[in-house]
Parts: structure tokens; sequence; C-alpha cells
């Protein structure tokens, strides 16, 4: 048999063509390729994971598998990220800062500045699409959230979805969280439903690592020897906390000795570790964080639960990476696979003080009270929950440091970082103190793979790498860290590492930054290299060390596209964003559609409204979902059923309103429309109709005011996704009629607006 003969693709053809076959010489294209024996990449990235949230960093929440790849590589404890989700994932696949990048904050908050718009330009390409470039598969799993908001609808823009920035496999979910029992699921490019039902055992950790094992099967099945790329990020432990019971219930007591006591034991295993330099201090408990020893027992009762259920989800979660890992030691691959595991920001207080067993309560500005979170305490971590844990224990969960995600003091961006590489790495268990920040990836995986930044990529001149490869420490604990500067901000907070030092100052969040309120704000200075914990202010006492660091971030700023600061919250989500449905007072749905969301969805919030479905009923009758957004923690629903016309309004889980037709819904084409008069601030009356004739009304005396999702379940028509609004039918309840159409009509005003309220969404979401 005649030997294939190759060419690269798109240089010249290097066979020969006479007249015919016979004097002539075939030869075939070929793509770029690996060079043998190149290692795999294995990034996985948890969520709001604390630096002291994992076995081998202090914790006693039990992770085996992460402290394996610990015991068998190296752990950083001067790691770095942006503090904050969508930018610190920005920097993480394109090796350039998060403003660089157009992510200087979420994607929900995205403002009309180069710096912050939410659209990761293409000269700063992607690690997918270097390594696509260089004969790597590349596979994506788990959260996105590097999408407009505005793009998040089944048929809007892809962009900026996965599979068109380098990525040939995606599965996952495109936001910033999702219900892990009913996730938002989308397979490469489209919107799908989860392959079981929460009640046939499903849960989103185990299905994320069926579908990674399932991506590395078919991969090895055609390609045994191609390399892989996989970018694996967890929504754990991101709220909602969800976990089976049989992993919340191993730890049922372990937390009844409180925050304080708890941070104390996590300090002394973190120093015995060596995991925290030894003068490490203990920083002290602020203000806004009660002492456990001065909590009512109902309030200790209610808090231990919740990190009970917390901690359960964090092992469930190594438990099932644990099965990813033992199949890649199974195929032999696990020692020449980098694997970097790391976690996007520090540990989430965005639970409140209370913590919260419905988050959409918080969004909609109902603060959860230690009675009301007690009456659901049976249920906490199951279906029937959307929890998070109280702020207590996010500060506890950063232990040593101050403060936690968001903030720009070490909480909220000093994170664990594991490197495990037996075959390229010779250390074994060892911890490393070398400054490393999460835009130093991308370099440091380009170095340990033998590859150049590309000049050129997809045809577009790309910017230079702004990170700085720590490949260099990993075979050697003393190297010095190459990164001399590296510039922070956060809504307007700003923060500067310089060389073992780091000023920062944290900037109140809301009003608009004015030039007077700059002039008067207090920067603070910490030798970190020293004072890892930031226990002791220096900026009074090297002054001229602090306007150096000042002046340095300014130059940063200028340089990285991080003007113009913006400390508003709630203004700058209003802002209107690219891609938004065009403004006008009635929109129309066809059924079977892919869900809208809470930025694209018609807002009927607070509103008179009206919903008419145009249908056709069978002689035997029909029932089900017309139109319906939500799920049974908020929302609405338009339905038949047992021959009536219903509609149900859940307020926020607190209350049901509903309003069912004292006519039948005859058979034959009808219009089937439900009301809503605004009587006052999130009240009003709603009224059923069938053919314009009313057929039943009714009081709803408190409506969701602002926020329906929290877990991604949109706006549907003719049936309903997830959960249901109401427990009076099973999900997804499609209409078994026909609809033609659904028009939802608005009145002339204006809907009210809390902007925030959008904003706790946004922040939930991160």
């Amino acid at each position: 048999m005649q030997d294939l003969k190759f060419y690269r693709e798109g240089t010249p053809f290097t066979g020969r063509i006479g007249r015919t076959s016979t004097t002539s010489d075939p030869a075939w294209p070929q793509p770029p390729r690996a060079r043998e024996g190149a290692p795999n990449v294995l990034v996985l990235l948890l969520d709001d994971v604390g630096f002291a949230q994992l076995g081998c960093f202090g914790s006693d929440i039990r992770t085996p598998t992460f402290d394996r790849l610990a015991a068998g590589g190296l752990r950083y404890r001067d790691f770095h990220t942006t503090a904050i989700c969508s930018p610190t994932r920005a920097c993480l696949l394109t090796g350039r800062n998060h403003h660089s990048n157009g992510v200087g904050i979420i994607q929900e908050m995205a403002t009309g500045y180069p710096g912050y718009n939410g659209m990761v330009p293409r000269e700063n390409g992607f690690l997918s699409e270097m390594l696509l470039a260089e004969g790597y598969a590349t596979l994506g799993i788990g959260k996105w959230h590097l999408t407009l908001a505005s793009e998040y609808a089944s048929g809007a823009s892809k962009a900026r979805w996965p599979l068109s920035r380098g990525f040939e496999r995606f599965y996952g979910f495109i936001g910033g969280k999702t219900n892990q029992w009913v996730p938002t699921l989308v397979h490469d490019s489209h919107y799908i439903d989860p392959p079981r039902r929460p009640e046939e055992g499903y849960h989103l950790n185990a299905d994320l690592a069926d579908r990674a094992i399932e991506y590395i099967t078919d991969l090895r099945t055609v390609a045994p020897g191609k390399p892989f790329f996989m970018y694996y990020c967890l929504g754990a432990g991101h709220a909602p906390h969800h976990v089976e019971p049989e992993w919340s219930e191993r730890y049922r007591g372990a937390y009844d000795k409180g925050w304080d006591r708890w941070r104390e034991e996590a300090f002394a295993r973190q120093l015995a570790m060596g995991i925290v330099p030894p003068d490490t201090r203990l920083s002290a408990r602020p203000p806004w964080v009660k002492a456990w020893d001065s909590l009512p027992d109902d309030t200790r009762r209610l808090y231990a639960r919740q990190m009970e259920v917390f901690a359960g989800f964090m092992e469930q979660t190594d438990h099932h990476i644990g099965r990813v890992i033992d199949f890649l030691a199974r195929l032999g691959e696990l020692d020449n696979t980098i694997v970097l595991l790391a976690s996007d920001n520090g540990a989430s207080a965005e639970g409140g003080e209370h913590g919260s067993f419905n988050e959409n309560q918080f969004v909609n500005r109902v603060e959860p009270s230690v009675a009301e979170n007690l009456k659901h305490l049976d249920d906490w971590g199951s279906v029937r929950s959307f929890p998070n844990y109280s702020w207590g224990w996010a500060w506890a969960g950063n232990t040593p440091l101050r403060r936690w995600k968001r903030y720009l003091h070490q909480g909220g961006m000093s994170d664990p970082l594991i490197v495990h590489w037996p075959k390229g790495i010779a250390a074994r268990g060892e911890v490393r103190g070398q400054y490393v920040h999460v835009v130093d990836f991308a370099p440091t995986i380009l170095e340990a793979l033998g590859l150049e930044p590309p000049a050129v990529l997809n045809g577009v001149v790309q910017r230079p790498i702004e990170g700085v490869s720590f490949a260099h420490t990993f075979n050697d604990a003393a190297a010095s860290t190459r990164k001399k500067v590296q510039y922070y901000e956060m809504i307007a907070s700003r923060a500067l590492w310089a060389d073992g030092w780091k000023a920062v100052v944290e900037q109140p969040q809301g009003d608009p930054l004015t030039e007077e309120m700059l002039s008067a704000q207090r920067w603070e200075l910490y030798h970190v290299a020293r004072d890892f914990s930031e226990c002791e202010d220096l900026a009074q006492r090297h002054p001229e060390k602090l306007a150096e660091l000042v002046e340095q971030w300014w130059v940063e700023a200028r340089k990285y596209n991080v003007l113009p600061l913006d400390s508003r919250m709630q203004l700058r989500m209003g802002e209107r964003k690219p891609g938004t449905i065009p403004a006008g007072n009635r929109r129309v749905f066809h059924p079977g559609g892919a869900p809208q969301f809470e930025y694209t969805a018609v807002n009927v919030k607070d509103r008179s409204h009206t919903i008419t479905a145009h249908v056709d009923i069978p002689e035997a009758g029909a029932e089900g979902v017309l139109l319906a957004h939500g799920s049974w923690f908020a929302g609405y629903s338009l339905y038949v059923k047992g021959g009536r016309l219903v509609y149900v309004h859940n307020c926020m889980g607190l209350a049901e309103y509903r309003i069912e037709s004292t006519a039948a819904v005859p058979a034959g084409r009808h219009t089937l429309a439900f009301h809503f008069a605004r009587t006052g601030p999130h009240r009003g009356r709603g009224t059923l109709l069938i053919d314009g004739k009313p057929v039943g009304e009714g009081e709803i005396p408190r409506t969701v005011p602002h926020v329906i999702e929290t877990s991604g379940e949109g706006l549907c028509c003719g049936y309903d996704s997830g959960l249901p609004v109401t427990p009076d039918y099973a999900a997804p309840f499609r209409f078994t009629g026909h609809i033609d159409h659904v028009v939802v009509e608005l009145d002339d005003a204006a809907a009210p607006s809390d902007s925030e309220a959008q904003l706790r969404n946004a922040l939930t979401d991160q």
C-alpha cells in the first residue's frame, strides 16, 4: 500500500499533478500537529472558594483529590486573582490583564469604555485558540461567563460563546451561576435539557465529570496521541450550595464550634503545613462579623448547618473531579498532564449576615431573617433551596486573610493554587512562595509546552502577552519572582503590588467617584513579603514608598485601559447594553423556543400588562403551560389544567397567588388571556379572559418586585423549563393543544426600576 504524503495546511501542494492520475502523485494537506509526547493541559477552576477551604490549604473539609494533586505537585501560597469572576477568567484565558480584555468587571455591569465593554478583542487570543493552532484538541467544561448578558439568548450572536473562541466542544453554562439540580445547560452553541431530573439522581457536578470523561474518551478513540487542553470550570462552591444529603450529613455537628474557633484551628494547620509563612499573624475579626459566642442558640444552629452543607458540597465536588483524575491515571496520561487547580476569587460574602435559603429574596431586597431561614433548615442544600451561607463563613474561609470576594485586601484576591505535572516537575508536595497572578497562567502554560505566543492568530495581529511565566519556579524553590509589578482595580477600589509591597484603597461602592473624593482617600500600605495577612498598615511610617506605589498605579492604569474609574453600581447596571431587545410595549413569542433570560425576557414586573395566547384546543381538551417565567423560587405561569385556565404568581417562595377560571376552556380556536392591573407598588388585580370575556379574577397583593430569575430559568412559551413556577404541575408541562403565538402587551408607563435590586442580582451572578 502506498504511503500517504502530507504537506502543511496553507502551504503549496507538494505532490505531482500530470495530465492523468497515472502520471500524478497525491499529497494531503495536514493541519497543525503537536509535537510527539506533548503534555495535556487541564485547568480546573473552582468558584468562590477561599484560601483556606481546601484540605491541603488548612481546611477540615475532606478534599482527597485536591490533596493528592498537591502531594504530587506544588502549592503556591502567593497566588492572586482579580477578586471577581469574569475578569479572572478573561486574564486566565488570554494572558492579558482584565481591562486590556475589556472585562474590568462582570459582564452584567459592562459599560461603553474600552476597559469595561465585556468584549474580549480578537487581538487578545484565547489559550484555546493558541493551542488549537498548535494541534491540540480544545475542550470546554462548566462555567463560561465571558459573554455579554444581552447575548445569553439562544438567538443572539455567538461571537463570544466558547466555540467562537477556539473551543471545539463545550458543555456547561454560559452565565455566572446555575442551579446544580436543574442547570441551564448549553451543549456546544445551543441550550439543552439536563439528561435527568433531580428526582432521578441528577447533579451538575456529576454530569460535568461524565462529560469530561466522555470528551477524552471520544478523543482517544480516534486520536490516541493527540494532546488536549481542557478548561474545566466548576460552579462549586458558588451559591447555590446544592448537594445530596449523604455528603452534607458527614459534617453534622462539625461546625457547632463556630467560625472563630474554626479559623484559629485552620490557621494552626496552615502554619504546621508551611502554607503560610511562619511569621504570619491571624488578622482580626471585622466588626460586622459577630463573635460566635455572642450569638443565640438558634442562630448558631442555622449558621452551623449552612457550613455543613457547603462542606459537603466541596467534598462532593472533589469526588467528581477525582473521577476525571482517576480516568486520566487509568489511561496512563496523568503524569504527563499539566494540571493547574485554582479558584477565581476569595470566598463570597453575598449571603449576607444570615445567609439565605432562597437567594431570590436577597436580590429582591427582602433581607433573609434567622427565623425565616430556620423554617427551611431541613431543606438546606436540597432542590427546594437556593442557598448561600453567612458572611461569617466567607470570612473564615479566607483565613488568615482580610476581607472577601470583590475586595482588594488579600481575602478577596488571594486564592489556592495547585500545579501537578509529575513528568515535568521533580518536586513533590512542596510549597512555593513566589508571587503569581492569574494573568501569568497563559505564558506559563506556553513556556511549559515549549511554545511562543503567536504574533498572528486566525489572521489577526496579536497584542503582547502581559502576564509573566512562573514555569521557572516549578523545579527551583529558591527562584526569584520574575514579576515586578501587578495592578488591581475592582469597581474603583485599587491596589498595586510591587517587589513585596502592596498599596491598597477600598472605594465605597455606589455613588459616582469625584476628583474631590479621590483626593481625600487614604491609601494603606503593607509589606506583604513580611506581612502575609496585612495586619500592619505602614502608610504613616513609609509615606515615600506609598507615594511611589500610588503613582505607579496611575501609570499602570493608563497603560492597561483601567480609566475611567467608576464606583457606580446601580447606575452601571441600568445602562443599556448592545444587543438588548429594542424598546417597545409588545412582544410576540412562539412555542418551543429556548428560554429568554432576565436580560432579554419581557419585563412585566410591577407593570400593568396583558398576556394573550392564540390557541387551538382539540375536542378531547388540552392542558399545559402557555407562558411561564421563573421557578418555584419566584415567577409566574399562565397555563391550562383540568380544563380550566389558571394563572399563578409565585412571590419569591413566600406566597403563591392563584386565579382559576370559573368556566372551562372550550374546544376550537380561542384566545386565552390574563390581564394584570397595577393598583399600587408591587400589587395589583388579575383577570382571566377567554375570547375577551372575564372568567375569573383575584387580588395579587404582593408581586415579585425586581428580579425573577436566580438560576437562569427563563421565560418559556408552551412549557416551563427547569423547576416549575408552582407545585400545581410537574415541569416541563408542555401544552398538548396548539399554540399559534402568545402576545405580551405592556401599558404605556415605563417599568418601575430598582437598580439596587438589579445590582444585587448581578453580584450574586459572579
